[in-house]
């Protein structure tokens, strides 16, 4: 059986669904678009954009929990593009229920930030709300889509039946400089559950992976265990970061960042690793 994202995508196929999301949001009339500068949100604010004009306007969260380089690159992109932009200062980090990190953390990070875009929305006569989720999302533990959906929050991607290979095609066709940007969820999603978040532990990870992204490994996570980070990277480069230089050179970047001490993991790079541990713990979700 194929999957959606296995399908070979004709030009037909994604002509056809790029005149869905655009009849989509013509129906909705104005829109703001919860864009953080990855490629599923800025394919949805380039359509946006182009169908609606000044109605539709890209609101991006500026938190401890976003890194700055990505916050700086959404900010470039949108500047470049012409679109309206708007930077809003979302307060997470105070919610104890996210401190807590139980596995419910992208809930609440995901409805505090809706309850900032619908304030936004009021304030500028906008009448919905649309994320970059695509079809692919749809099969993974994610939290944050319950958060979307009690938010109203709209997903003309998933309307359209676009999925992640498509969304990169057609950034491509488009000529959006991220088209093949790496996947850069919240740098609190580095943290075991059960571990709390803190500003401090996300500070660390950030300058932990900004660094081993300029050694050369453009895929990385930072896995946070107290003193100790886990790097995960694709197995295919294992062989290159365990060479002495390069090791030693990781060893300084990552210790520098405030770590004690640095573990390699074999399995390599797992998008969404530590959903593991909730698969192996009936209830959490």
């Amino acid at each position: 059986m194929t999957t959606p994202a296995q399908h070979a995508v004709t030009g037909a196929d994604l002509a056809d669904k790029q005149r869905l999301l655009e009849a989509g949001l013509r129906d909705l009339g104005s829109v703001i678009v919860a864009y953080s500068g990855g490629v599923d949100s800025a394919l949805m604010m380039a359509f946006a954009h182009n169908v609606l004009g000044p109605r539709a306007i890209a609101v991006t969260a500026s938190s401890p929990s976003v890194a700055p380089e990505e916050l700086e690159g959404a900010v470039e992109l949108a500047t470049a593009r012409g679109w309206r932009h708007i930077v809003v200062n979302t307060d997470e980090i105070n919610d104890e229920r996210y401190i807590a990190n139980d596995g419910r953390r992208c809930f609440f990070c995901k409805s505090e930030l809706y309850s900032h875009l619908q304030r936004v929305a009021a304030d500028l006569d906008i009448a919905y709300i649309a994320n970059g989720t695509n079809t692919d999302d749809l099969g993974d533990y994610r939290p944050g889509l319950e958060a979307a959906a009690r938010a109203e929050v709209r997903s003309p991607l998933v309307d359209a039946g676009i999925n992640k290979a498509e969304v990169r095609q057609l950034a491509r066709l488009k000529n959006l400089p991220v088209w093949d940007k790496p996947a850069q969820p919240c740098l609190a999603s580095r943290i075991p559950y059960g571990t709390e978040v803190s500003v401090e532990s996300m500070r660390m990870i950030a300058i932990a992976e900004r660094g081993l992204r300029r050694l050369g490994f453009p895929v990385v996570r930072v896995r946070h265990y107290g003193e100790t980070a886990r790097i995960e990277i694709p197995v295919e480069q294992i062989e290159r970061f365990e060479t002495p230089g390069v090791r030693a050179e990781a060893e300084r970047i990552v210790l520098g960042a405030g770590y004690a001490q640095i573990e390699l993991d074999p399995k390599g790079f797992r998008s969404g690793s530590l959903n593991e541990m909730l698969a192996r713990e009936p209830g959490k979700h």
